[in-house]
């Protein structure tokens, strides 16, 4: 989800619900405490440099169990966010606090914003000697092969 994309939902919710990849919800007295423009300049194993860019969110919860953050009221961080970082329209990134540090994508369905999972990948597979990944395929989906195609004189093997 890009940053236009959070401003649209969150022009039309009543309520921030954020669901976990595993479905646990985010408790409801979470805090954004802080919201940035994250920018990643790397090389890849394949020697092309590459730059790339998130709008970061950071949740948080606390003890303040009768916090609650307000669509408008995230709506007026992004405002101040975009005026005083210049925020671009760019994915979202939400980290979020487990075993460790979580990253996550960022989806909105029925009224719920979902925390996806992110993957690590080979940017550069088809110059790093990464190989393909062979088709999978079911013995049953084979066609039947003759039963007296290998028989001694047969001429097929």
């Amino acid at each position: 989800m890009k940053l236009s994309e959070l401003k649209s939902v969150l022009a039309s919710t009543s309520e921030l619900v954020f669901t976990l990849p595993n479905g646990t919800i985010v408790p409801k007295h979470f805090h954004v405490t802080e919201v940035g423009q994250v920018t990643k300049h790397f090389i890849d194993c394949g020697g092309t440099i590459r730059n790339e860019s998130v709008v970061n969110f950071q949740l948080w919860e606390a003890n303040d169990f009768d916090h609650r953050l307000a669509p408008k009221k995230l709506m007026d961080i992004i405002s101040l966010s975009e005026n005083k970082l210049g925020l671009k329209d760019a994915e979202i990134e939400v980290e979020y606090q487990s075993d460790t540090i979580g990253k996550y994508g960022l989806n909105y369905e029925n009224g719920k914003f979902i925390l996806t999972s992110k993957q690590t990948d080979c940017l550069a597979s088809d110059s790093c000697g990464i190989p393909a990944e062979k088709q999978k395929i079911k013995l049953s989906d084979l066609s039947k092969v003759s039963s007296n195609c290998c028989t001694p004189g047969s001429g097929c093997c």
